[in-house]
């Protein structure tokens, strides 16, 4: 494991970091849903994502965008 695959990121981190543009409220349901990287729990009351994993979830979100360009079956 490097060094990047345990850095963390804060919420406030995802969306200046890592272009995230979703609110904390919605990426709670998107974790939810199983839909988006799960949080870590740092404390009581702080979290944080690793920022291999984020960055993996980014890498689908383009790759389901690539597919979807070059299928003309999708549309």
């Amino acid at each position: 494991m490097t060094q990047y695959d345990k850095r963390l990121v804060s919420k406030k981190e995802l969306k200046t970091l890592c272009g995230i543009p979703y609110t904390p409220q919605h990426i709670g349901r998107l974790e939810a849903a199983g839909k988006f990287p799960k949080r870590v729990q740092l404390g009581p009351n702080r979290v944080a994502w690793l920022l291999s994993e984020v960055d993996a979830w980014v890498g689908e979100r383009i790759a389901i965008r690539g597919a979807s360009v070059d299928d003309p079956a999708s549309f």
